[in-house]
Order: structure tokens, then C-alpha cells, then sequence
């Protein structure tokens, strides 16, 4: 049963943001009471390591499990090793590029060690008697470690031996057995290699003195070798001749067709013949007789003479002198003289040094080179736990660094939501339609990206971003939460700057359209309508022109029509019909006088109000056309999540991150003139106003004093 604690609770700080608490980490004790909290309060349980703005070998550090995620028990592991590690865990929060060797906690193994490692970094680097140790001393860690003399990996180079006799023995390891790269790039060997290579090289030498000692392996002494070479040659040859003769000798027939027919020879006769013919090669050694001895000098397929020839030259004449001819049985005998030979070569260890010869071999077994090199590599195994525990600094370094940074854009989203400094997840600013929009994402599949971010509520642009010529592209979603969507289409052009400032040609591929603010909703039942009558008047217009271009190309073509003569004469036009015109005028005045009688009754009724109501009715009427949309676009405009367009990424965002209409102000910044600008309202290519609207508005007004005047509204209050 488990002993429960009888430590206090963690008292935690909470703000609220976004519509939801959020955990409030300030001190290194926050941090380490993380694994406490519920991480139900977590905003993200996961997020990628790839396509946000952190440092991305610090996020492979974290991500311990290398599925390219971070996760949160991973953040809690780092934080739990970091704060082990050092005195003062409030170091975490406060950051920095530096350590001072005296904040590592030394009281643990693993301190121990990691302390030495800062030591021994700072004495290769020149500075041993430095106080502390920064990312700048561990800028490159890999070519640190790699350019030390011994760096922990069991392997040495065959190019940082200073002994020359040493450095050819190496070198032969490498050629015969491939090399074992060091840390530092180059080619070397590793304790496995050494062990294979001196026990090949003593196996080959004890294969070599077995035969050195047998006169029965070495028959024909340092030429066996070459012997066994020209024997086994022709062996199958000899011995195909010899069994061809035996069966002459059981049946004479078979002498004529064993040494090839005639037909034989005239299929080859019409050929270019030489003594590399494959076809000359597969004929009988020499003509087939019962029991006939194999001649060897004379009388033998041309295409064989040489391989006979040095048979006869290193087995033959050693064995039994010079002969010009060999028996049935004398071949017999001679293939048993090889057969010691033979079980010595079939006993040949497996390996592969013999390429550097007996000579050269002989020399490294003689020499101590297997204990200079064994020597050699034990030194550079000695230094591992150093050269590990260097990873281990440049690890703790990093998380003194940037993991506080990682809290509050993981469990909290206090970068975002304060606006200290943006986001992981903020990729730059777009500039685009005379705003600058901050929340801008990394997308790697617009369409999948698109399909799931459309629960945002958020409106996206989709942006395909190139730059250095179209060498570098990415594209991105950046979220408009100020302004309105009236120029935002697919094809504008606009300008993204990433983090670190540089400048990316912007273009929009696709939206998803959302309102973006209430002031875009209240213009917009006027703007549609305005967009409506603008439709129908070019639409008007475009038909009034094309009936006048038709009418116009038809009296063209009627005047200029010659008259045929004898064709009678083109019909008279049709009379004016007056009561058919007189049914459209008196149609257009029905019109014209019902929609005066309804302008005349909205008039008399706002007249008819008392003066101070007119206001009112004006502003109801104002809100009957905007309310709704007005109403429909809050709502939605409170329930912007952040979270869909994070999840979309790879995310695993944990709470409602709501963007409500203030703090979407923040994110879409709108043009405006810096203060104290001085700004001059003189146009020179400004339109010229007609004067007639002003003469319209003060007749308006003359006729609502009149029609005032007339309904009494001047009159003083009448005695009774």
C-alpha cells in the first residue's frame, strides 16, 4: 500500500484566456509539480517537431521515442531529468544560453559526469579554468567530439596514427575487412575488427605451415600451387579422353564416332579457325583409340596444346621426366599425388587477407602491432563516458534554454494569448489587402488541412509562398480576424515575412469563408444589395446596347440593300399603335404611383412622428436590416476555435481555444497612418462633384419645412 504523501498540495496560479483557465507558470517549482497537475488542464497533449518555430534539435531531445512528437509525458521527463540536474530549478524559467558550472547538482552520478564532461569540453577548448559554459562552447557538438584525439566511440582512425608501421597495418585491416567510420568522418577499425583481422592472419599462417611442413601437400615444392593451377586445367579434359578410349577398347566401333564424324569437321570448315575456338575446344584431346596413351607433344587438339604443354612442364616432367606420352595409369597416379593437395585446400580457413600476401602477413604476425593498435582503442573506449555525458551537457544546456519557452506554448498558450511574444505555431506575418495577419500556420495538405480547419469558424487563406526563384516554396494558412473578405479572393497577390525576416512571394489557392467581424456583417445586407442593382443596371445596360448595336446594323444593312428590279417593294412600316403604347405608359404610371404612395406612406409616417422620435425610427429600421446578420455573425464570431486549425497540423489541442472578437483585433492588424502624421486632403485627380446634389438636398429640405408647416407642426399650442 502506498504511503501518502505528507507534502502540501502545489499551490497553482490560474488566468483565464481564451474562455477557458489556464495554468500560470512562473517559478521552477511550477515546473517540476507539473507531473501533478491534471493534465486535463493541458491545452495540448502532443504537438510536432517539425513546422513550428522551435529550435528543432532541442525537440528531438525531447522526443525520446522518435515518432516526431512530442508528447506530454515526454515534456515531463524533461523537465524532471533537467531540474535533477541542477541546484536551482528556477534556472528553467529564467532561461538563458549559459550555465555556470556551479548550478550542476554533483551530488548524483549522472551530475558527476556531466560536470566532468563540462570540464574536459572546456579544457579541448582552450579554457580550463572557465566558471561557466554556454551554447556557444557546444555550438557543434558533433564536430566537437569529433575532432577530439580519442572521442569515445571504440574507433580509431588510420589517419590520426602517429606511428607509420602501425598506420600500414591499420590500413590493411580497412582493405581487407572495409572500414568502421570514426565520429569524426574518417575511415578506421573498432576492437571487433581488430580481433577478426589477427585471428585471420594467424589461421592463414597456420594453414600455411601445415603445408610448409607435408612433402606430400608441396610434392613439387614452391611450384605445387601453380601445378594444382595447371592441373586441374585439363583434369576434366584428360580424364573425358581417357574414358573415351576405354570405351573404344570395349567396343572398336565407337572409336570413329567418338573422335567426332566428318559431318563435324565440314560444319566448321567454312569458319575463320584459331585455336580460341570454342567449337576446336570441345573436340576430343586427341584421336580417340583403344587404351591409347594421351600424346603430349604431337598429335594433340590445337586448341588444348598450351594447357597441356605447362602440365607437362610443372607436373609431368618433375614426376616422371620428360615424356612425350601418359598412360592411363600414370594420369591415375598423378591424381592421387594431388589428392593431399587437394584436402590441404579444401581446409583453407575462410578470410580474407590473404590478398596482402604470405610476405606481409608473416610481417604483422611478427611484429606488436595488435597490441599497439588493441592499446590505441582501449584509450579511445576510455573517454565514452566523458564524450557521452558531452551530449548529456549540450542536452541540459538546451533544456535550461527552452523548455519554459515549450510550457507556455504546450500546457498553457500563455505566448499566445499575452502577446508577449508570438506563438510556436506562429509562422510570420502575411501582408496582404492592407492588413497584417499574425496567425499564420504551416500547411503541408491544403485540402486535408482545409477540410478539418473548417470547423474553426476562422476565415483562411490558403497561401502558396516561393521564394529565391522558386527554389524554396511552403504554403500556409493565415487566419483574417479584422477588416472584411471583400477583396480577399483566390490569385491576390501579397508578401509573407517568416520568423527569422525573411521575405516570401504570397498568393492565395484557396478560402474558407467565415465572417470576420461585426462590422462586416452590419454593411453587408447593403452591399448586397448595392452589388445586386449594380448587377441589374450592367445587365440593363448591356442589353439597351446590344438591341442598339443590332438596330444600328440592321438599318445599315436595309440602306445599303439595292433594289432588284422587278422585286416588289419592301413592306411600309407598321402604324403607331396608340393603344398599345398607351397600355405601357399606363402601366409604367401604375408603378410609378404605387411606389410613391409607398414612399409617400413611409414619409407620412416618419412625419408623423414627433420630432425627437424620427431618430428612433430611422435607427429601427437601420436594425431591422442589420440586426440579424449582425446577430448571426457575434455568435459565431465568439465561437472561433484555434483548435481545429492546430489538430489539422498534428496537433493535439486539449481545450476550446477561443479567439473572441477583441483578440481577434489583435491578430489582424488593419493600415492606419502612424501618429503625428500630417495628412493633406487636396487631390488634384480627385472626381469633380457635381453641384446638382446640393440643389436636390436643399429642395428636400425646403419640402419638409413646407410639408411640416402644412401639418401644423410650427403652429403654437391653441387656447381652448
Amino acid at each position: 500500500m502506498a504511503t501518502p504523501s505528507l507534502l502540501p498540495p502545489h499551490a497553482w496560479n490560474f488566468f483565464r484566456a481564451g474562455g477557458f483557465d489556464q495554468v500560470q507558470i512562473d517559478t521552477g517549482a511550477d515546473l517540476l509539480a507539473l507531473k501533478e497537475l491534471d493534465q486535463k488542464l493541458w491545452v495540448a497533449l502532443s504537438c510536432p517537431t517539425r513546422g513550428i518555430e522551435f529550435d528543432t534539435r532541442t525537440l528531438d531531445l525531447i522526443d525520446t521515442d522518435d515518432d516526431a512528437r512530442v508528447h506530454a509525458n515526454e515534456v515531463l521527463g524533461a523537465i524532471g531529468w533537467a531540474g535533477g540536474l541542477l541546484r536551482n530549478p528556477d534556472l528553467l524559467v529564467q532561461g538563458g544560453d549559459s550555465l555556470a558550472l556551479s548550478e550542476i547538482n554533483d551530488s548524483t552520478q549522472e551530475g558527476r559526469q556531466v560536470l566532468a564532461s563540462a570540464h574536459y569540453i572546456l579544457k579541448n577548448l582552450g579554457k580550463p579554468n572557465a566558471a561557466t559554459i554556454s551554447m556557444a562552447d557546444m555550438a557543434d557538438i558533433e564536430k566537437f567530439v569529433a575532432g577530439l584525439e580519442f572521442n569515445g566511440d571504440g574507433i580509431i582512425s588510420a589517419a590520426r596514427i602517429a606511428d607509420e608501421d602501425v598506420r600500414a597495418t591499420v590500413l590493411d585491416m580497412i582493405k581487407c575487412l572495409g572500414p568502421a567510420v570514426d565520429l569524426s568522418g574518417e575511415p578506421g577499425v573498432n576492437q571487433e575488427m581488430s580481433d577478426a583481422f589477427f585471428a585471420e592472419v594467424a589461421a592463414y599462417l597456420g594453414w600455411q605451415a601445415k603445408a610448409d611442413g607435408d612433402a606430400n601437400i608441396r610434392f613439387v615444392g614452391e611450384k605445387t600451387s601453380a601445378a594444382a593451377d595447371a592441373f586441374h586445367a585439363v583434369k576434366e579434359k584428360i580424364s573425358d579422353y581417357f574414358t573415351r578410349c576405354s570405351l573404344a577398347a570395349y567396343d572398336v566401333r565407337a572409336a570413329v564416332p567418338l573422335s567426332r564424324s566428318v559431318e563435324d569437321y565440314q560444319g566448321i570448315a567454312a569458319q575463320t579457325l584459331s585455336t580460341d575456338s570454342s567449337d576446336i575446344a570441345n573436340f576430343p584431346l586427341a584421336t580417340v583409340e583403344p587404351d591409347k596413351p594421351l600424346p603430349l607433344v604431337a598429335g594433340i587438339n590445337p586448341a588444348w596444346q598450351k594447357p597441356i604443354e605447362a602440365l607437362r612442364q610443372l607436373v609431368i616432367i618433375p614426376l616422371f621426366g620428360k615424356k612425350e606420352s601418359l598412360s592411363r595409369s600414370e594420369w591415375a597416379t598423378l591424381c592421387a599425388r594431388f589428392e593431399p593437395f587437394e584436402a590441404w585446400q579444401a581446409a583453407k580457413p575462410a578470410g580474407s587477407v590473404e590478398q596482402l600476401g604470405l610476405a606481409r602477413l608473416r610481417e604483422i604476425a611478427a611484429s606488436d602491432h595488435r597490441d599497439a593498435i588493441d592499446g590505441l582503442i582501449g584509450l579511445d573506449k576510455s573517454v565514452e563516458t566523458e564524450v557521452k555525458a558531452t551530449h548529456s551537457m549540450e542536452r541540459l544546456l538546451r533544456y535550461r534554454r527552452d523548455l519554459y519557452k515549450l510550457v507556455n506554448n504546450f500546457v498553457s498558450f500563455r505566448s499566445f494569448y499575452t502577446g508577449r511574444e508570438k506563438a510556436i505555431f506562429q509562422l510570420g506575418t502575411l501582408y496582404l489587402d492592407g492588413r497584417s495577419c499574425d496567425l499564420c500556420v504551416r500547411v503541408e495538405d491544403i485540402a486535408k488541412h482545409a477540410e478539418f480547419a473548417n470547423m474553426s469558424g476562422l476565415y483562411l487563406a490558403y497561401c502558396d509562398c516561393v521564394r529565391n526563384g522558386g527554389a524554396e516554396k511552403m504554403s500556409i494558412a493565415a487566419a483574417f480576424t479584422a477588416g472584411d473578405s471583400d477583396f480577399l479572393m483566390v490569385g491576390r497577390n501579397g508578401i509573407f515575412y517568416d520568423r527569422k525576416g525573411n521575405d516570401w512571394d504570397a498568393s492565395i489557392v484557396r478560402i474558407v469563408d467565415h465572417p470576420i467581424s461585426i462590422r462586416q456583417a452590419f454593411w453587408s445586407p447593403y452591399k448586397k444589395l448595392i452589388r445586386f442593382v449594380n448587377d441589374q443596371l450592367q445587365k440593363l445596360a448591356a442589353a439597351r446596347a446590344a438591341a442598339a448595336d443590332a438596330k444600328l446594323i440592321q438599318t445599315a444593312v436595309a440602306t445599303s440593300t439595292p433594289v432588284v428590279a422587278g422585286a416588289p417593294p419592301p413592306p411600309p412600316k407598321p402604324p403607331f399603335d396608340v393603344g398599345k403604347f398607351a397600355g405601357i405608359f399606363a402601366a409604367i404610371g401604375l408603378a410609378l404611383g404605387a411606389i410613391g404612395g409607398v414612399l409617400a406612406s413611409i414619409v407620412g409616417g416618419i412625419l408623423g412622428l414627433k420630432f425627437w422620435q424620427i431618430p428612433l425610427a430611422i435607427l429601427g429600421v437601420i436594425l431591422i436590416i442589420s440586426g440579424p446578420a449582425m446577430i448571426i455573425a457575434w455568435f459565431k464570431l465568439k465561437k472561433r476555435n484555434l483548435g481545429p486549425v492546430l489538430d489539422a497540423n498534428g496537433w493535439a489541442i486539449n481545450s476550446r481555444a477561443l479567439i473572441n472578437i477583441s483578440f481577434g483585433t489583435s491578430l489582424t492588424k488593419l493600415a492606419r497612418l502612424p501618429e503625428g502624421s500630417h495628412r493633406s486632403l487636396t487631390d488634384p485627380y480627385a472626381d469633380k462633384k457635381p453641384v446638382w446634389p446640393y440643389y436636390v438636398i436643399i429642395a428636400g429640405v425646403v419640402v419638409a419645412i413646407i410639408l411640416l408647416w402644412l401639418m401644423g407642426l410650427f403652429d403654437g399650442p391653441r387656447t381652448p
